[in-house]
């Protein structure tokens, strides 16, 4: 804690785990967290409840609470009218959802930090963003928006008990899904066709400024190339890809993918640094790897393990949340360079190859945020592939990457000596899921163990200190497990097990997937329309129980778990599973007839399920070399639609075959590892031959 906080009087967020909420423990405004004491004293004392939700690396929640919340005048002000509660977005995703909606209908708009005024109980009549301190440009500041609501209450009372009412009459409204159809191939074309029109043909991605890297629907695009082979949908992923890692939003020095580009060239980021956004785009350039068989994408994959494995696992073998876009107070001040400093640490002919390689220039590329001016400061960048450098240049490719390599380990060498960003270390159930899967696949497609021990290590973290009586708690930080499991932690935590099972074949971590997905059915499935609820059927009361469907920075819950209910149905023949995800496609159909695109994430579920997919049983002995021969080929090609099963020998097979009954007719042949492949409800004869399995795999 800084020195200085002693001497300030902290508030009821002093003893909370939330690297979000110690943030503002010693701000004058007396905050709460969300706690039935805050409610009841809103209650007792006639005020309204000021809900501010945003999260530890969120940059303008930085602003707003240094202008703000650390300002006595609002903090006095704010305790005075108001009682004030903290959340943390990324411990409450439950609250975090329902109140952004409630913004985005009131105001057409959303995003963090969250600013909600509500009655005490729990009903919202007002909803913004960020606040400046002063009214200014015809954007009205927090002051007199506390004087303005503490009018109302007081005056008008009435009025705000109306609108309240309507607001959650609307949000109610809103979030009712009308069931349809089971779709077919159709929305699969559909979903193409607008990302098709939307794609950008200069810089790749799809639309304008902000852009974002949302991997699914990358992963979506391979799959469509795959069962149409579709040239376009392969190139619109491979340029995105290209572009994205040759720009600033990769971090060329450290590693690893920040959260957005404000530019729609991927030149200057959004610094803060997110643990999903590493973990779906190292799936993406794995998948691309086995597509294309371009180690450029390999290196890249493994890149983002690199950073991942260095900065964001625990000791204990956890990953960390997320990492700061801002350090000392600056967004971005960690990872931009003057030339001169280059000129420091490499030396006048290394820096002379670096600022050529990086873009680098005197007057820099980085501006300042409110005037535009040039700093000074550079974002480093390639401007073109190495390829096209190594034959620019004439030096073959394999020195490029060794010179390039050398000035690398220089500058970050270097910049560690900087002050580093915060970094939020509170260990999240369903983004460690996210990452266990990543980690799986690459175990699998580059045949390394290391991915493989750390993904065990995160797994067996999660089941060792966030699993209690059979159900999942969502968040761990400073020793302490707490809040319930929201519908993403367990499918995405049931998503990683899959992955982890395939890449280990240790039957503990598909037993716990089926028991993790016979908790989801008993707690979080709707009976009458289908679908999951993001909150189980005994979690706290809160305004309404939603279900989610929209595949955004994250995929959605429901598009995540209708892919894992089609591989158990797979694994344990249980056709029951596969009618529960076809019931989750209906429940959403009408909503994702609108925008299939927005819902890329349930379209690989529904590829998937139209098929062709393929139930794969190895029989073999465990690591023998005609098994490893059998696993690499399967696993070296891009074959997204299948489950895997090992049968082991009979004195090592009574466990699998309790949970798949059919394996016990499945044996080896010769005793040689033999492959087992059934598809569409049509099995092929077993076969010890790589190349006939192969075939059988198309």
């Amino acid at each position: 804690m800084n020195p200085e906080n002693k001497l300030k009087k902290s508030n009821h967020l002093i003893n909370e785990k939330s690297p979000y909420l110690i943030q503002h423990a010693n701000n004058p405004v007396d905050w709460y967290p969300w706690d039935k004491e805050a409610f009841e004293k809103a209650k007792n004392e006639n005020k309204p409840v000021f809900l501010s939700i945003g999260y530890s690396t969120c940059h303008w929640c930085h602003v707003m609470a240094h202008e703000s919340f650390e300002d006595p005048e609002i903090g006095n002000l704010m305790n005075e009218v108001f009682v004030s509660i903290k959340i943390d977005r990324e411990e409450r995703p439950d609250l975090d959802n329902i109140y952004m909606t409630v913004c985005q209908l009131m105001t057409g708009t959303g995003g963090w930090p969250l600013t909600i005024i509500m009655t005490p109980d729990k009903k919202p009549f007002f909803a913004g963003t960020y606040f400046p301190k002063i009214s200014m440009y015809g954007r009205v500041g927090l002051k007199d928006l506390i004087l303005n609501i503490r009018d109302i209450w007081n005056e008008r009372p009435e009025e705000v008990f109306e609108s309240a009412d309507q607001i959650v009459k609307a949000l109610t409204k809103v979030s009712e899904i009308s069931s349809g159809n089971e779709l077919d191939e159709n929305i699969l074309d559909s979903a193409y066709e607008s990302l098709s029109n939307n794609f950008d043909e200069i810089h790749g991605g799809f639309g304008g400024a902000p852009k974002f890297p949302t991997a699914h629907t990358l992963l979506f695009l391979f799959r469509y190339w795959k069962r149409n082979q579709n040239e376009r949908a392969l190139n619109m992923v491979k340029e995105t890809l290209d572009s994205m890692r040759k720009g600033g939003i990769y971090d060329h020095i450290g590693f690893g993918f920040h959260r957005y580009s404000v530019d729609s060239e991927w030149l200057v980021p959004h610094f803060e640094k997110m643990l999903y956004d590493q973990a779906i785009l190292a799936m993406a350039y794995t998948e691309a790897f086995q597509v294309t068989g371009d180690g450029k994408y390999r290196d890249t994959a493994q890149e983002i393990f690199e950073y991942v494995l260095r900065d964001m696992q625990s000791p204990e073998g956890g990953f960390y949340s997320a990492e700061d876009a801002d350090s000392e107070g600056v967004e971005g001040k960690f990872y931009i360079w003057r030339k001169d400093e280059i000129y420091k640490v490499l030396g006048e002919e290394d820096a002379k190859f670096a600022s050529k390689i990086f873009s680098v220039t005197s007057e820099g590329n980085f501006s300042e945020e409110a005037s535009q001016r040039k700093t000074g400061s550079n974002i480093l960048h390639l401007e073109n592939s190495l390829d096209e450098i190594s034959e620019t240049l004439r030096i073959k490719k394999e020195d490029l990457k060794r010179k390039i390599e050398k000035i690398r380990e220089k500058l970050f060498n270097a910049r560690e000596k900087r002050v580093h960003p915060h970094k939020d270390d509170k260990i999240l159930t369903d983004w460690n899921g996210l990452m266990i899967s990543a980690l799986s696949k690459g175990t699998q497609a580059f045949n390394d163990e290391k991915y493989l021990k750390a993904a065990v290590k995160s797994a067996d973290f999660i089941i060792d200190n966030l699993y209690k009586n059979g159900r999942l708690l969502h968040r761990f930080r400073d020793g302490e497990a707490a809040i319930n499991a929201n519908l993403d932690d367990y499918s995405f935590f049931i998503s990683g097990l899959l992955e982890l099972y395939e890449a280990s074949f240790n039957l503990k971590y598909l037993k716990l997937a089926i028991d993790l997905n016979n908790t989801l059915l008993d707690h979080f499935w709707d009976s009458e329309n289908g679908g999951f609820y993001f909150t189980p059927d005994d979690g706290e009361e809160i305004l309404i129980r939603k279900k989610e469907i929209y595949d955004g920075a994250v995929p959605s819950g429901n598009s995540v778990q209708m892919l894992n209910l089609l591989k158990l149905s797979k694994i344990t023949e249980n056709e029951e599973l596969k009618d529960k995800a076809v019931q989750i496609e209906k429940a959403f159909s009408q909503d994702v007839v609108r925008t299939p695109s927005a819902h890329t994430q349930l379209m690989i579920a529904i590829d998937f399920k139209l098929g062709p997919s393929y139930e794969i049983v190895i029989a073999g002995t465990p690591n023998n070399n005609d098994t490893d021969m059998m696993l690499n080929s399967i696993r070296n090609n891009y074959i997204p639609n299948k489950t895997i099963t090992l049968r082991p020998p009979d004195e090592d097979a009574s466990e699998v075959i309790k949970i798949i009954n059919s394996l016990k007719f499945k044996n080896q042949e010769n005793e040689k590892a033999t492959a087992y492949i059934c598809s569409e409800n049509t099995c092929k004869a077993p076969t010890t031959d790589l190349n006939t399995m192969l075939k059988f795999l198309n």
